[in-house]
């Protein structure tokens, strides 16, 4: 999509990094992460309104630690440095970064010039997430003092003549108060920007751009019946009507009775080409023996690949194929120079060749709450845009280690349990993801004064606006009761239950 306006993330593998990047655009203005050494000739091409520096588990005095050239900072640009970010300008510019004798991993309360551009609004103190072992000693010449707490004296600085911002503390995060007012702050009243990223435009921009990309051509849609898939069909449809022929694959490892449920939906709501393609079996052959969860991510998404070929050789020549690929399945897939987390079937699990003329990712640039925004403008139902999400792959990284047909049929029926508790409590809209997980351990137990030796099932419930961090959620123990009795007394090769209770990070959401 075409946009005006600009703010580019310079990634120095901070772990907030998509977290900046989504609070920009909460304030209607498109970011776009790109990596620290990003050619200085592609940022004059590109000419963003400004440029923010993320964080870094690095010191910028460390020999190998990650940097930019200087000419960046001459740009003209406005630049906000963020924690490294602010230390890495410093370093760059004659000023002093030094370890702190007293380190600080906390929300504090940080002393603000109020008078600052970046601080309009705010009172003389505002508590801010403190993450750091390194401080400022020293500014660079031209810089003054913006924000200050006892500990690290420097904590926020500026160079009005240049435009350049640093600040010590992670305005992204949510321990930051009015955090995201201060990122507005940055690209209103600093960078100039008006807010143009809306997703009515987005639609709008998008169903013209399909129509011209693709004319008259056939296009392909892999249908998961996940949010992210249906909102591209959707989307696709809207663009070229019928020359869009809709293939999901049921590859066996769906939910309990969603094959069914999605193939009703887009038969009954949409007037969509839809193909049902039941590969159980030619899925299950191909993953048998294999525990290794990059491995399983890498055979689904060649196998899904293959399956599309297959299916567009029996209805003629297909040129695009059309995936509901996200922003956050880019960055976690390490495209570019980021590490890869985990592999998306949809991005880092393509096979090397695609017997297609261009794969079209529609949704490519958007995080999931903007995904099911675009998905409300589209007119889908609000019972669709807001269902479960579930990874491509499907049960096969719900199963720990090697995948069988008992495994998935046991996990099948505790995950729907867990989820008809959750929907009777009234919990489904609160809770943003919640699934039950078939771990590889046994463990001893007792049933009707008998030995058993059975499975331990986890579940995981996490509380998340963007998917790029996760609070676990604190469901009623009460609650967590009625599911554990259901699935221990109503599926055998159960015996003991857990609840993961760790966020994200350090966990991801999915356990593979």
């Amino acid at each position: 999509m075409k946009v005006n306006e600009k703010i580019l993330i310079l990634d120095f593998h901070g772990q907030y990094n998509q977290l900046i990047a989504r609070r920009v655009r909460e304030c209607n203005v498109y970011s776009e992460i790109v990596p620290y050494d990003i050619d200085v000739s592609k940022i004059k091409e590109i000419s963003p309104k400004g440029l923010i520096f993320t964080g870094s588990p690095f010191s910028v005095y460390e020999e190998n630690a990650p940097t930019i050239s200087k000419e960046i900072l001459e740009l003209g640009i406005p630049i906000l440095g963020i924690c490294y970010g602010m230390q890495l300008i410093t370093h760059l510019l004659g000023g002093n970064v030094s370890r702190a004798d007293k380190r600080e991993y906390a929300t504090t309360s940080v002393n603000i010039d109020n008078t600052s551009p970046l601080f309009l609004g705010f009172d003389n103190n505002n508590d801010c997430l403190m993450t750091h072992s390194d401080f400022v000693e020293s500014l660079p010449q031209g810089f003054k003092n913006i924000a200050s707490t006892p500990s690290c004296p420097n904590a926020g600085m500026v160079n009005v003549e240049k435009n350049l911002y640093g600040i010590q503390f992670h305005p992204e995060v949510n321990n930051t108060n009015r955090g995201t007012e201060i990122i507005h702050n940055f690209v209103y009243n600093i960078c100039g920007c008006s807010g143009d990223w809306k997703m009515s435009s987005f639609v709008q921009e998008s169903v013209k751009t399909l129509k011209e990309k693709i004319g008259d051509k056939k296009a392909l849609c892999a249908l998961s019946g996940g949010v992210d898939s249906s909102v591209a069909a959707v989307l696709l449809n809207k663009a070229i009507g019928k020359n869009l022929t809709c293939i999901f694959v049921d590859h066996g490892l769906l939910r309990k009775n969603e094959g069914d449920e999605v193939e009703k939906v887009f038969r009954e709501q949409y007037d969509i080409n839809l193909i049902r393609v039941n590969a159980k079996d030619r899925f299950l052959s191909k993953l048998e023996h294999v525990s290794d969860p990059e491995k399983k991510r890498k055979i689904i998404g060649e196998e899904f690949i293959r399956v599309f070929e297959e299916e567009a050789k029996k209805i003629g020549k297909v040129d695009f194929l059309v995936q509901g690929t996200i922003y956050p399945d880019v960055i976690e897939s390490g495209v570019g120079k980021g590490q890869t987390i985990k592999s998306h079937h949809n991005v880092g699990g393509l096979p090397d060749y695609v017997d297609f003329e261009e794969i079209v990712e529609p949704l490519r640039d958007l995080f999931k709450d903007e995904v099911r925004k675009t998905g409300l403008e589209l007119g889908i139902p609000e019972n669709l845009v807001y269902r479960q999400p579930f990874p491509g792959p499907g049960l096969a990284i719900r199963v720990i280690g090697e995948i069988t047909e008992e495994k998935l049929d046991i996990l099948k029926e505790a995950d729907f349990i867990f989820r008809d508790e959750i929907a009777k409590a009234g919990l489904d809209r609160t809770l943003n993801q919640y699934f039950a997980v078939l771990t590889n351990l046994k463990s001893v137990g007792v049933m009707g004064d008998e030995r058993t030796y059975d499975y331990t099932l986890a579940l995981r419930a996490v509380e998340t606006s963007d998917f790029m961090t996760a609070t676990w959620s604190r469901i009623p123990y009460d609650i967590l009761d009625t599911v554990s009795t259901r699935i221990v007394n109503e599926i055998k090769n159960i015996n003991r239950i857990v609840y993961d209770i760790t966020s994200k990070p350090p966990s991801t959401i999915e356990w593979e």
